[in-house]
């Protein structure tokens, strides 16, 4: 029982302030410092290459593409899409493997901000505490905000503002639909998908995702 104890005042202790992410931006994440401890065990730079940019300096293209490429349901849940769920479980069922992409963007920007990558039961389950937090106390454009200036999209580079002018020139405002569903689909692995690589799988996942947003213009009335 007095281990039980200290374990959860041990949790209070170091649990984040999930209130402050809707008053200020983070000065880091989680997944920044995994990143640059990595580059400095390997002797490697450690600078990152991230600027912060307010939710209305997006272009909504940009929003738009993010939201077909890693969660379509995002402002008609509470954080967790089950339905997403239950077809990722069902695809794995299938094919033998571990369920993968039923996270929402809520839950991505839990883990992003605050955790790590592991798959480990006790991660997933602080996952979904913080991931109920955020929804019940930020709105869903402070998440959205939030997600798109901490993600990355290409080695060391972190948010839509950063990337948008290292690959096209210009800031985030000003992408074009073409160049935001190239953005978005570097998320799933942008250490090797991003606008400057030749992987022509990355093209054809961009490309799907450009018809995507042509079939989901119906959420820019959301954004």
């Amino acid at each position: 029982m007095l281990a039980v104890a200290a374990w959860i005042a041990w949790e209070a202790w170091r649990w984040p302030d999930v209130a402050a992410a809707g008053r200020k931006p983070p000065k880091t994440t989680a997944f920044i410092e995994r990143w640059r401890a990595g580059q400095r065990a390997a002797g490697r730079s450690a600078r990152v290459d991230r600027v912060w940019v307010a939710y209305p300096a997006i272009a909504p293209g940009l929003k738009l593409a993010v939201l077909v490429a890693e969660d379509v349901n995002f402002f008609s849940h509470h954080g967790f899409d089950t339905g997403e769920m239950r077809e990722a479980l069902a695809k794995a069922i299938g094919e033998r493997g571990l369920p993968r992409g039923a996270s929402t963007i809520s839950q991505q920007l839990a883990r992003n901000l605050w955790l790590s990558p592991s798959r480990d039961p006790l991660r997933k389950m602080r996952e979904a505490v913080i991931t109920w937090q955020l929804e019940r106390t930020l709105g869903k454009r402070r998440i959205l905000e939030l997600y798109l200036n901490v993600v990355e999209f290409g080695p060391g580079v972190w948010g839509v503002e950063s990337a948008s002018r290292r690959y096209f020139g210009k800031p985030a405002a000003d992408v074009s639909d073409d160049e935001a569903a190239l953005l978005a689909a570097s998320l799933p692995s942008p250490a090797t998908w991003h606008p400057g690589s030749t992987s022509a799988a990355y093209r054809r996942y961009a490309e799907v995702l450009r018809r995507r947003m042509d079939k989901g213009q119906f959420l820019r009335r959301l954004l």
